[in-house]
């Protein structure tokens, strides 16, 4: 691995998250339209995704040139160093559309494709989650840990839903298989910020299919320092396929659960 230190990643990831944050929170006091759609009609980005990413990108590369960086709504750089930025400008555009105060700028940092720090900033709220690899995970610079929920029948469960009908009507039914078994469902509507909240016990555990790396790639990071055992089916990593993410008294018993549903099946 490069000799990066994670902690100098870390701080700048920081500043350029709340600098993002300060932006769409200011933004949102004014009228916030539709720009465009991506993979389907309610797969929306508004400008201020776009500006968000902008700013986050040029603040970067402008700190460090020779890194990679990966946006959801601009198209990728590929560097040399080996650090590659991965960055999702507003999560939760939807809830920022409908002036739903919870979204976030989620920030995670790689190197040699291992993710080592991350940040997500719940924009509205002004909270901040941060991770190093090995080195603890925090809200507002306060060490964080798991829950000790010690069964799933007492675990409070995040998830959320994809753009695509066929794939959320197959949400809906391993939603309605797991609501007996669990104290109850949650659907904040950030990937980001499900993940911080298992990290702060919040949330016991969280589940999604279709996450992108932008989505998981901070709040995994920080859930996992933070106690949290994180993973996807049958011993697969997270990825976009399945991302879980529960404490560790919580997670064999939802992975099963989940798995007998057969979750990937669209």
């Amino acid at each position: 691995m490069s000799s990066e230190n994670p902690q100098d990643l870390l701080k700048l990831a920081v500043e350029v998250a709340a600098e993002a944050a300060q932006l769409i929170v200011e933004r949102r006091r004014g009228t916030v339209t539709v720009a465009d759609t991506k993979s389907t009609a309610t797969d929306i980005v508004t400008a201020v995704d776009r500006e968000s990413e902008e700013l986050i990108r040029a603040r970067v590369l402008a700190a460090r040139p020779d890194d990679s960086f990966l946006g959801e709504e601009g198209d990728d750089v590929n560097g040399s160093s080996g650090v590659r930025w991965v960055v999702d400008p507003i999560d939760g555009t939807v809830n920022y559309l409908y002036d739903i105060p919870t979204y976030a700028v989620s920030i995670a940092v790689e190197v040699d494709g291992q993710t080592v720090a991350g940040v997500v900033v719940d924009a509205p709220k002004g909270e901040m989650f941060t991770a190093t690899l090995g080195g603890g995970a925090f809200l507002d610079g306060k060490p964080i840990r798991v829950s000790d929920c010690p069964d799933l029948s007492k675990a409070l469960v995040g998830t959320g839903f994809g753009y695509d009908p066929v794939r959320r009507q197959v949400q809906a039914e391993v939603v309605q298989s797991l609501i007996a078994k669990v104290r109850d469902i949650r659907r904040i509507g950030v990937g980001a910020i499900d993940l911080c909240y298992v990290a702060c016990s919040r949330l016991d555990a969280v589940y999604e299919r279709g996450l992108n790396p932008w989505d998981y790639g901070a709040g995994a990071l920080i859930a996992s320092e933070a106690g949290a055992t994180v993973g996807g089916i049958g011993g697969a990593p997270v990825s976009p396929e399945m991302s879980i993410a529960a404490t560790p008294a919580v997670f064999d018993a939802l992975h099963d659960a989940l798995a007998a549903a057969d979750p990937l099946r669209s």
